[in-house]
């Protein structure tokens, strides 16, 4: 029999808060271990329960959800937890640095149960969790912000094909899609995306998004 999935359950709202935890408690693979209302609350108490996923909200008092972040799954932890962000979608400005401070990807708040518990699931799996179209708003609205570096293509130790399968990942296409758009097999796509990923040294898709920005493989 499975373990459930650990969960922690991180926001400043309480009814939120409440609900999330409700909805998380009623499924049979998954437990709630902790919630918390501020970044720094969660910081210290992920390291006492140890949750599988941390459900965390951007805007928080005392230490804010993308610094929590940071601490609990960013380059420098040794045993990064992984975090599923949750963000309203109009108001956050700050999901890009979420993401490249660590998270395994995110969620709009408005989101139904269903969603939520699907990507609870996900990232518990290891794997990221990136809607497409909002990948595409939001990472696309935000780039102009990114700082790119000096470095062009052409310097990156990719193949030309797998620059093409890389900028496709940074629009938001799944591997179905990619395999669509190159006409390839969905397993050769998953080569593909795997041999970038430790090319680059880069955990997951999420952190691909990034760097192609970051790189101005996409604009």
């Amino acid at each position: 029999m499975t373990a459930p999935v650990r969960v922690l359950v991180c926001d400043d709202q309480m009814l939120i808060r409440t609900g999330l935890v409700t909805i998380i408690d009623a499924q049979p693979d998954m437990e709630v271990v902790g919630e918390c209302g501020d970044g720094q609350a969660a910081v210290e108490l992920a390291a006492k329960v140890t949750p599988d996923v941390v459900v965390m909200d951007v805007r928080m008092p005392v230490l804010d959800g993308i610094g929590a972040t940071r601490l609990l799954a960013g380059a420098a932890v040794e045993e990064p937890v992984k975090v599923l962000v949750l963000t309203t979608f109009n108001l956050d400005e700050y999901v890009y640095e979420a993401l490249r401070a660590g998270a395994s990807g995110f969620l709009l708040k408005d989101a139904p149960p269903t969603q939520l518990l699907h990507g609870i699931r996900t990232v518990a799996t290891g794997a990221a969790l990136l809607d497409p179209e909002v990948t595409r708003q939001l990472v696309g609205r935000y780039a102009a912000r990114i700082r790119p570096t000096e470095e062009t293509p052409g310097d990156l130790p990719l193949t030309p094909r797998e620059l093409e399968v890389l900028r496709l990942i940074a629009d938001g296409q799944s591997n179905s899609e990619i395999a669509g758009t190159l006409s390839i097999s969905q397993e050769t796509v998953k080569t593909f995306v795997s041999r970038i990923l430790t090319k680059l040294g880069l955990r997951d898709r999420v952190q691909a998004v990034v760097y192609a920005y970051r790189h101005g493989l996409v604009t």
